[in-house]
């Protein structure tokens, strides 16, 4: 990734980010990736509509799915709305496909979405990451980093 690529992201208009998955996982390696949508769904999604929560990547017949993403229904769309929760299909190369299957082969390795946001061309990317998970105390750990930076903001601003 280089630096005009991060620009774009910091100054994209929309940013919908997985939060959870910080918390959850490691990241081990990080692609984007374009969407294919149907209808009212980048209308919506240039509203902020969409979440990751619960969604993940599969690979199926040689293609890259996500599955479990939401996008709200347009609220002026009328009959040919898009339906909230379909598996889209990701844009990525067959390079990267199959790097991405050989390596979610391995135990505790899986690939999950981690960031929506709109390019400089107007068109839905999503940053998808080969994650591995993270055991009871590296949560734990991850806490107590996050709560130890909390507590030197705290003494800065009293300074």
């Amino acid at each position: 990734m280089n630096k005009e690529e991060l620009e774009i992201r910091k100054k994209s208009p929309v940013q919908i980010r997985n939060k959870k998955a910080s918390f959850e996982y490691f990241f081990v390696e990080t692609y984007t990736a374009g969407i294919v949508l149907t209808g009212t769904e980048i209308k919506s999604i240039r509203l902020g509509k969409a979440s990751l929560v619960d969604a993940y990547c599969q690979i199926i017949n040689g293609e890259m799915w996500v599955l479990g993403m939401s996008i709200s229904p347009y609220f002026y769309g009328s009959y040919s709305n898009h339906e909230m929760r379909r598996d889209r299909k990701l844009l990525l190369t067959k390079r990267e496909i199959h790097k991405l299957q050989e390596a979610s082969k391995q135990v505790g390795f899986t690939i999950i979405p981690v960031l929506i946001f709109i390019d400089k061309n107007g068109r839905a990317k999503v940053d998808i990451v080969l994650a591995k998970g993270k055991k009871v105390y590296d949560k734990r750990q991850t806490m107590k980093e996050k709560e130890d930076r909390r507590e030197m903001d705290r003494a800065r601003k009293i300074y």
